[in-house]
Formats: structure tokens, sequence, C-alpha cells
């Protein structure tokens, strides 16, 4: 079957990505919207846009029952989750399929099985894919949970069953903490995700995050894209991707590419998809986890194989074989990705919301920027202070990491706090450069007082005119108004 028209079930960013590609296919697009996306970029690039109502979430994006029917009044072909919000929800994707619409994403038994930690490593099991050691199913139970604790040995990890993203998981270093953090993970599981459910695996202190894009189609065919590093975090949570590692050997990369499409067949896996592991010292890799929806970095692997992995989508979701072979894939050059958020990394990454005064993108050769927002718009409280991604590509990773240099000095933001000033410092960073860094590279190497800049002599001549000038053209009013009021964390950047 062809798809006409889809209906993006999301907003932002990786809505208006999608629109995009669908527009290059020839297919209509529809998207949904809360009060607070009214005037968003996406409701203004679709062709038709819904309201699904309040600006909460549980109100409007997680609104399942109302975007199927308003993609059946609208006489959509299928709907895209994006990611995020519904992306991961086995029960959506059976809606959609039994509504008689495509969903544009893996099979409802599949995400099911990835998205339960315990299921995953159950299916994983079967083809010997390494794991790290840890509980076979989950638990609840603090006395058995106990003693499985000092079985696998301290420190380990508690992890919820059911989620991610850092939400109801506990590190434990000694045996007299197990039974406070036990229940502390257990609340937070049942409160972010309705089970309570954790499993208990080793915890290595300091791996590597990198992750393997898999893509399969209905009739049993895989690939792999090759891995993208993730481990520069905060709060468990990505804030700079790269693809390809700069530890991973070509071997090792063949043997996490075997492994990840082998994690898809156990459980049939078709669509975008992506393969966790964690990398100890040896550059030994463990099964993390499966995510069953397109990532939020995947214009890294893009980049790198030049394929269109929303255009893939979209075709294995029509029933098409995949359009190339694995055989036909190589790496070309080095991207990196860092993600713009709204928030102020000189105080513990805390929210910023507020509307952009400025916000001017950098341009050039090698730019990327995928976001959902321009000058003048507000930064909304409800959802991810996720304002985009700036990606850059080059041949290869320093000059890439230059480019990124380059880039976010041109990135001008003023009116809220961003991420911006924290990525420039990692990019300049000897171990980022030299790529000795693991996901403790912030606990490591970062502190607030890492973005405070001494000007030089040149840039205080400059400031002394600006201020000179300033006092002449107010010098006849009873004050001297405040010209920083209002600049944003890249101000330090554009002096440079």
């Amino acid at each position: 079957m062809n798809i006409k028209k889809i209906l993006i079930a999301n907003r932002g960013e990786i809505s208006l990505r999608i629109i995009r590609t669908a527009r290059e296919m020839g297919i209509k697009t529809v998207a949904v919207y809360s009060d607070a996306d009214r005037t968003a970029l996406h409701v203004r690039a679709a062709d038709e846009a819904v309201c699904l109502g309040p600006a909460s979430s549980s109100k409007s994006y997680l609104l399942a029952d109302k975007i199927i029917n308003e993609a059946k009044k609208l006489q959509v072909d299928a709907i895209h989750p994006g990611y995020g919000f519904l992306s991961e929800n086995a029960e959506f994707a059976k809606k959609v399929q039994e509504a008689g619409m495509i969903f544009i994403g893996p099979s409802p038994e599949s995400i099911e099985i990835m998205g339960n930690k315990v299921a995953a490593r159950q299916a994983a099991a079967k083809y010997h894919i390494p794991m790290v050691p840890g509980t076979a199913e989950a638990i609840t139970d603090i006395p058995l949970a106990k003693k499985k604790a000092l079985e696998i040995g301290y420190p380990i990890l508690i992890k919820a069953s059911a989620g991610g993203g850092g939400k109801g998981m506990r590190i434990v270093e000694r045996e007299e903490e197990f039974e406070s953090q036990m229940q502390r993970a257990i609340s937070e599981a049942e409160s972010a995700f309705g089970d309570g459910s954790v499993f208990i695996e080793k915890y290595l202190s300091s791996p590597r995050h990198i992750e393997i894009q898999v893509l399969g189609d209905q009739h049993g065919d895989y690939v792999h894209l090759f891995e993208r590093e993730c481990s520069i975090q905060r709060r468990h949570q990505k804030v700079i991707e790269e693809a390809p590692s700069s530890v991973i050997s070509e071997e090792k990369r063949h043997a996490m590419g075997a492994a990840a499409i082998q994690v898809a067949q156990a459980c049939n896996y078709y669509s975008a998809g992506t393969v966790e592991f964690i990398v100890d010292d040896n550059l030994d890799f463990y099964f993390l986890e499966m995510n069953t929806r397109l990532q939020v970095e995947h214009p890294v692997t893009e980049l790198i194989t030049g394929k269109d992995l929303v255009k893939e989508q979209i075709l294995v979701a029509e029933g098409k074989p995949l359009s190339f072979t694995q055989g036909s894939l190589a790496i070309q050059g080095h991207a990196i990705e860092v993600r713009v958020y709204a928030e102020d990394p000189s105080n513990n990454f805390l929210p910023s919301v507020g509307r952009l005064n400025t916000y001017r993108r950098p341009q050039g050769p090698g730019i990327r920027v995928d976001d959902g927002f321009e000058e003048g718009m507000e930064i909304p409280i409800h959802y991810d202070p996720l304002i985009g991604k700036l990606i850059t590509y080059h041949e290869n990773r320093q000059e890439a990491i230059g480019r990124m240099i380059r880039a976010i000095d041109e990135f001008q933001v003023t009116g809220v706090e961003t991420t911006l000033s924290f990525c420039k410092f990692v990019m300049e960073h000897h171990a980022f450069r030299e790529g000795r860094f693991d996901t403790k590279f912030i606990e490591r190497y970062f502190s607030p007082q890492s973005l405070e800049t001494e000007f030089e002599p040149r840039e205080l001549k400059l400031l002394a005119a600006l201020g000179v000038h300033l006092y002449e053209q107010n010098r006849s009013s009873s004050s001297i108004p405040n010209t920083t009021a209002g600049v944003g964390s890249n101000w330090r950047n554009r002096l440079k």
C-alpha cells in the first residue's frame, strides 16, 4: 500500500522533520497540537492541523483515542509517532492498526517485548548477547532483592523495568543503602510508569554508552547503520552524540552490529530501532536496551550513511523491502550533534523558560539545524526543554569538532539560557578531543565555574568603547539602561 496521508502524533522539531520527508515523497501531512503549540512551526508546516486540547500532554499529545479518531475523520492512511509521547506505547500501535491505519514503527508485539527491560534481556539472552550480570526477572520483594544484590556484588544499579530516561533508577554503593534506594526506585517507577517493578544489575562505574542503529523490513531482512557515541550525558540523558565512535575498531563495529541485528531478530523487529550497549574499559560491550522508535540523535547516522531514516521507515511501513544491503553501506566522514536545551548549565541544568528574544541559526557548509522554534516564540514549560539540535559534518572528527565550535559561536540565542556554552566547553576539552571520556564526563570535568571566561584585552577595549558609546547616547537620561538584560547563555560565545 502506498501511503498518501500521514498524521504525526508529536510536536516540535521531530514533527517538522517528518513533515519535510513526507513532502519530498509527495505525502500529505496532518499535524496535531495543544493550546500551547497553537502557533508552532509544525502546525504551520503541515497540510492540515488538529487541536487536541490543553497544554498538558496528558490532555493533548497522550490522548491516543482522540488522535486516532481525528485521523479517521481526516482519512489518514498512517500515523507516525516520532519519539517520546506515544512512540513506545504498544497499546497505541495496536489501536492504530485496529482502526485500519498503518503504524509507522514496529509491531505492537515488538514494542511490548523491548519496552520491558526484563523481557528484553530474556529475548536477547536466547541469542547469547553479552549482558551485564543482573536479575533475570522483575522484582519488588525488598529482602529477596537485597539477597540478589549481594550475589551480584556492589555497586549495583536498580532500574525501573517499564521505563527509561533515568526515572526509577538508583545507584547503590553499599549494602546499608540498599533498602532506602530500592523503596525510592519502586516509588518513582510507580509514579512515572504505573509499574513499580524493577530489576537489578551490576553497576559499571565509568562505561561508555554506544548504540547501534538497526533497520528491518517486514520480509525478515536487516541491516545496521553503524554506531553512535552517546556518552556525554546529564541526569542519564544524552546531550552530545557523534558517529562513528572514536574508540570502536572495525572488528568491534562488526561484532556490535551483528549483536544488534540479533536483538532485533529476537522480537521479529521491523522499522528503525536502536540497540543500546554499555562498553567497559576493555571495550567489551553489554546489551542495555532497545529503543523501538526513531532516536533524537538519528541525524548523525543519516549524515555518515547518506540515508534518510524517516523515508526508510515509511517505505518499510508500506511493506516494501529494504532499499539497500549491508554491503552497500559505508561510513563516510564524521558527524556530531549537540542538543540545544533551554537549560542553565551553570545552575545544574535547570530548565530556563521564556521568550526567544534573539534566535539566529548558524549557517555554512556541513551544518544542519533541526529545531521547532523561531525568534519571538515562547519556550513552553509543559514539555521537554529541547529547542533544537545542531549537527555538524566533516570528513574527519577533528574537522567536525572545529566546525561545531564555529557553529556554536554563530548560534545567537537570547531570552533564555541554553546548553550551548556547555557544549562548546565539551568541544574544547582535551578529554573529548582525544576521545578519552565516558558517561562520567560531567562529574569528572565540569562545574559552573568552567563557563566563566576572562575577557581578553581586545574584548575589554570593545566593551569599554561600547560603554562610552552608550553613555554618550544616554547622558541626557537620568539612568543608563541595562543593556545586558535578557542576554542569554551564548553571549560569552559571541564575544569570542
